[in-house]
Formats: C-alpha cells, structure tokens, sequence
C-alpha cells in the first residue's frame, strides 16, 4: 500500500482478478439464456438442522445442490455438452461440477471440481468438500501450476490458451470440469438471484439467497424456504425443450432431499 497527502491511496491490483477479467471478456461473446426459479428447501434444511442437532455435524448444503445438480444432469445430459473444433457436439457421461470453496469465513473462495459427481453419494461430496475447506493446497485448482502461474503469463498466450481450451471438450473437462455451480447468496440474507457469467461451461447455476414465504401444503398455507436459483445455458448448444426438463428434474430432486435421506 502507497500513502501520499492527498486524500487517497493506492493498491497493487491482485495479479488473480486478471483471469476474473479474461473471463468477463470472453463470457460476453456467448449466447446465455437464463432462468430465474425458487426450489423450495424447508426439507432438505429441516434434514440438516436435524442432523446437526443429533450428532452436532454440519452438513454442507453446497455438497447437496452439487449432489442434486450432478443428478439431473446425468438425466438431461446434453445441457453440459460441448462444441469440438469440428463442430461437433460432445456430451461427456460423468459430471464434473466446479463449486466456489470458502476455506473459512470472509477468506477469497477458490473454485474446486467435484470429479464424477453423479456417481458418487452425496456423503463422498461432503467429505471431499469439508477436506478442501480444512486444506486448500490439496485441491489441484487451487495449488496446480496453472492456478500459480497463469496470471503472470502475457494476455495474447492467455487468449491462445483459452482457445485450445474451447476447441478441445476433453481438455476443458480435465482443466474446468463440465458445469459449474456458484453462490452470491453468501453476501446477503433474504431472497434474490444473481447472474453469473463463464468463458466456457455450457451451464451455469447461481444459487442467491434463501428467504422464507408462504406456501401451499396439503391445502394448508405455512411458511416454507425458497432458494433462489438462476440457470444460465448456452443458447448454441441447449434448446428451451431440453433446458426445461433438466430444471424441472433438477428442482424435483432438491425440493424431495432424497440425497440427505439416509443421514
């Protein structure tokens, strides 16, 4: 930090938001549609609180949306297709999801890929996710080479890299995954969507906040919790037909909790 006696001070700008920046400008040039929905989660929160009051564990409800996410996904598979440098369409059958990890409370959330979560229970997820949390260093986003030094390389290599990336599917799913979920609802309580933007997954999903609102159940009017959820899709690659299903399996599979069942 530079001081001076005029009012203000300066900064070194972080040498990470650059890749913030490349992706900005590359999200920009794609062709998203977006859906803005309210899951409701009273079940699958009720199932947690619970559990932590039996067993004073918290489970991790990013580990569950990655869960439910992976699953519908797998259903509705085309929605984390991909388009090779042939033109063709390659639709991967695992799901790798990038979800935003906070090692603790107000530390800068680093993206981490849950490999083949659709094969996994949702235990595996939450494991895996507490471990990062505890230690960074071992996610490889987080301590790999390109995460070190890909800042620092100069923008026109940058550009060529990204590139190779989104005419290569296999490559991508190695370095990026194939979804990616993040959250803005840590900024803020009460309910409210965010937009998200990628240089390169075909879907992305925004979870915003939660707030508590009126509902229906078995006739009755109570109060229930509703997750705010954006979809963003790749208008190139997803028509509304097939986005709409995987939303309505993706919702089905969060508001029923089915994965917290067995905790």
């Amino acid at each position: 930090m530079v001081h001076d006696n005029k009012g203000f001070h300066t900064l070194p700008f972080p040498a990470s938001r650059q890749i913030i920046i490349d992706a900005g400008r590359l999200g920009s040039r794609r062709h998203f549609v977006h859906g803005l929905l309210e899951f409701d989660v009273t079940q699958a929160r009720e199932r947690i609180h619970q559990h932590r009051a039996e067993t004073g564990e918290s489970l991790s409800f990013t580990a569950f949306l990655v869960s439910c996410l992976a699953q519908a996904i797998a259903a509705h598979p085309l929605v984390q297709a991909h388009r090779n440098w042939r033109g063709q369409l390659v639709v991967f059958d695992d799901v790798d999801v990038v979800t935003l990890v906070e090692p603790e409370a107000g530390a800068v959330a680093f993206p981490h890929i849950i490999r083949a979560a659709n094969r996994r229970p949702f235990r595996d997820i939450h494991d895996e996710i507490r471990a990062v949390q505890a230690r960074p260093a071992t996610s490889q986003q987080k301590a790999g080479r390109l995460a070190r030094w890909g800042p620092h390389f100069p923008g026109f290599i940058r550009m060529l890299f990204y590139r190779a990336l989104l005419a290569n599917p296999f490559w991508l799913k190695q370095v990026a995954g194939t979804a990616i979920v993040t959250s803005v609802g840590m900024f803020g309580r009460g309910g409210g969507w965010g937009f998200g933007f990628t240089p390169f997954h075909t879907l992305v999903v925004t979870v915003g906040g939660i707030a508590e609102k009126p509902g229906v159940v078995n006739g009755q009017i109570v109060p229930r919790e509703y997750l705010c959820v954006t979809l963003s899709l790749d208008h190139d690659i997803v028509d509304g037909a097939p986005a709409a299903r995987f939303a309505g399996r993706f919702k089905e599979l969060v508001e029923s909790a089915g994965g917290l069942r067995s905790e």
